[in-house]
């Protein structure tokens, strides 16, 4: 026990992925074909896949996923009353709303850009085979009016249940506002909202301590369900689908902020480290909020005046990794088809998945509704998501990684140009090791 105690968190969790991964591809080679393993003991025959996969792997990692999205609408309406609240200049909300949109559809129309690129240069469906049975119901996708209108809570008891962000952020800012302006009794209430913030943020530390084995049951169940020779058959597509989010998350990111900000890349992606990695475990920007807030505040040295605002902004709209799936999707699908699409369309492409990136914020498969949304606007077959869908759950997991990467490093950009953040913490390399031995005792 002491051993663990001084190893960091990010080992931990690394330990457990490596374990959960080689477990998974353990039992499914012992599985192959069959449903159910059997080990004989004697009276009875002892199900493997039922008891650990179907049973504790599947009951531990669903736990640890409920655990982490049980804090996200108090941890997010807590920080955004209290980040609100205790600015000074009221136009100052408008100019963080406006700086971190504006950023974020920009590194979602490069992400896009450079991956359409990237996609036609390989071309990853030349001379794939189609399969016969595919298909796919696409659902209908809210307009951005709507969007726009549904912002704003009719009840905001059950946007919280619901767990309907943007109205949630909405209701938090109007909240906070008006506790600014309440005089004496406003800041009464400020101090509560203070104390609530210290317990929640305590919460988050002690779910972080148990996230190794969670991780450990989400990778463990994955790899021994995930069809490994569909990758195979899709390895072209599924190698340019990562290729451009390593891109992305490494080159473009690093590109952006040191221009906006003259800060070192090397050290805002190595203090990324944990929140990358459960991000990538999560496969949910959402779950995965409760870590990017603390890392953009106690590794990256953000106010939590700015990053209560754009980091639950960043996991709602902000979805480059999703952009990027959708480009080389598009890219693939179409020439899987044989359809020729003009410069005219690929433009229509990026422009329609920026937007889309906004106006389908918090609809539940909102990748695959956005995709479907693209394909419809170039004429491509909806049918054709069917044929990428065995490995997007795979791909899901490290396109949420670079979307967390993009909502910590627009934090950054921001809090920086509003001098509302702090370079000494940035700059320490000791920050984050700080961080992660006060979750190890």
């Amino acid at each position: 026990m002491q051993i663990n105690n001084k190893m960091s968190l990010t080992t931990r969790i690394m330990i457990g992925m490596i374990a959960g991964v080689a477990v998974g591809l353990l039992l499914q080679a012992l599985l192959g074909d069959q449903k159910e393993l059997f080990i004989p003991l004697g009276l009875f025959d002892f199900p493997i896949k039922s008891v650990f996969v179907d049973g504790f792997f599947h009951i531990g990692g669903q736990i640890f996923i409920a655990s982490l999205k049980m804090l996200v609408v108090p941890l997010v309406f807590i920080s955004l009353v209290c980040g609100t609240c205790s600015l000074s200049d009221p136009k100052k909300l408008g100019r963080l709303g406006g700086k971190s949109i504006g950023l974020y559809l920009i590194t979602t129309a490069v992400a896009i850009t450079v991956t359409i690129s990237l996609a036609l240069l390989v071309s990853p469906g030349v001379g794939h085979a189609i399969p016969t049975n595919a298909s796919f119901d696409a659902k209908q996708a809210p307009t951005l009016v709507e969007v726009i209108i549904n912002m704003f809570p009719t009840n905001p008891i059950n946007a919280m249940a619901e767990g309907n962000m943007l109205q949630v952020i909405v209701f938090a800012l109007l909240f906070g506002i008006s506790m600014a302006l309440s005089g004496e009794a406003g800041k009464r209430v400020s101090a509560v909202f203070d104390d609530l913030n210290t317990v929640i943020l305590k919460l988050v530390t002690l779910l972080m301590n148990l996230a190794p084995y969670g991780i450990f049951c989400l990778m463990a169940k994955l790899f021994t369900t995930i069809d490994i020779d569909l990758i195979y058959a899709l390895a072209k597509y599924f190698l340019v689908v990562v290729a451009a989010l390593l891109i992305h998350g490494f080159i473009n990111y690093s590109i952006i902020l040191k221009v906006l900000t003259g800060l070192n890349p090397i050290t805002f992606l190595r203090k990324m480290k944990d929140a990358c990695l459960f991000a990538f475990s999560t496969s949910s920007s959402s779950a995965t909020m409760p870590i990017t807030l603390e890392t953009a505040t106690k590794k990256l040295g953000a106010h939590n005046s700015v990053a209560s605002f754009t980091v639950p902004l960043g996991a709602t709209i902000n979805m480059d990794g999703t952009a990027i799936m959708q480009g080389v999707a598009t890219v693939f699908i179409a020439q899987v088809f044989a359809v020729d699409l003009t410069l005219s369309d690929y433009l229509m492409v990026i422009l329609t998945a920026t937007l889309a990136s906004v106006g389908t914020a918090g609809v539940p498969g909102v990748g695959l509704i956005m995709l479907a949304m693209v394909l419809n606007q170039v004429g491509l077959p909806v049918e054709g998501i069917a044929i990428i869908m065995g490995v997007d759950r795979l791909l899901d997991m490290t396109r949420t990684a670079v979307n967390v990467t993009g909502d910590c490093m627009v934090t950054c950009v921001v809090a920086k140009s509003e001098k509302e953040f702090e370079v000494e913490i940035f700059n320490d390399p000791n920050a984050a090791k700080a961080l992660e031995d006060y979750k190890s005792l």
